[in-house]
């Protein structure tokens, strides 16, 4: 994926400021920076939950958006069928159950057939330990296991990059640890993800690569070393120094 001079506004408000990365097959990057830095915003424009006001977004030579004009639909939809995302409130169906959330969006797509809808809610809820709560409604659910069924839905279309944005920042402390368990096991069979995050120590450990964000700007991006503990950057170190306390 290619992101060059991303820019979105809000009414009068500039939330994205010539944002430019690459993210390259594998890569987990994790992007970290204070409430309000236009991390969410930037992650929805990825995938075209927002739309950018220029810029370009490029996925395996598809464009998304190229200086600002979008593509027609079936190439906004060929290059959008390729990301899954995970959001903060989970955002699963009620009144559906846990299989029938998983297979909603595969029987919208007609793609597959429904012994293959059956096969991966199989396998994907069984990759997120939670086989047993297939014909649970989500309020049985507690939080952390909502959000594991979520990644699985997201899982299930096998897109090329996974999006998460804040995954445990809605979830009690001990919550969090069994979500970020399934993200790792996900980076460590070289899935390519970018993860909004607050949670610093897990970036450290999983990601390959750290982008910090700041007033709709890239401020810094590099190895998490790099970044999270020897960067010369004022504003990462001011950051970074204030999570410690």
């Amino acid at each position: 994926m290619e992101v060059a001079h991303l820019q979105k506004s809000f009414g009068q408000l500039q939330v994205l400021k010539d944002i430019s990365f690459t993210v390259s097959k594998n890569d987990v990057i994790a992007v970290i920076g204070p409430s309000g830095s236009g991390k969410s915003t930037m992650l929805r424009s990825l995938i075209n939950l927002e739309q950018a006001d220029g810029g370009t977004i490029k996925i395996d030579g598809d464009y998304l958006v190229q200086n600002g004009e979008y593509s027609n639909n079936q190439t906004i939809k060929k290059v959008t069928s390729k990301m899954g995302m995970v959001f903060q409130h989970f955002n699963l169906f009620p009144h559906l159950t846990v299989k029938q959330n998983l297979e909603l969006a595969p029987k919208l797509t007609k793609k597959m057939s429904r012994n293959e809808r059956t096969e991966r809610t199989e396998i994907y809820l069984n990759k997120v330990g939670l086989s047993d709560k297939m014909n649970d409604h989500p309020a049985r659910l507690s939080g952390g296991q909502q959000q594991r069924v979520a990644i699985a839905r997201a899982l299930m279309l096998q897109p090329e990059i996974l999006l998460f944005d804040e995954p445990t920042s809605a979830l009690d402390p001990e919550l969090t640890g069994e979500v970020l368990k399934v993200i790792r096991e996900l980076a460590e069979e070289s899935m390519t993800m970018i993860v909004v995050t607050h949670e610093m120590e897990f970036a450290k450990q999983v990601a390959n690569k750290i982008i910090f964000m700041d007033q709709g700007k890239i401020i810094e991006s590099g190895d998490p070393i790099s970044v999270l503990e020897h960067s010369k950057i004022a504003r990462t170190k001011q950051f970074i120094s204030g999570l410690n306390k």
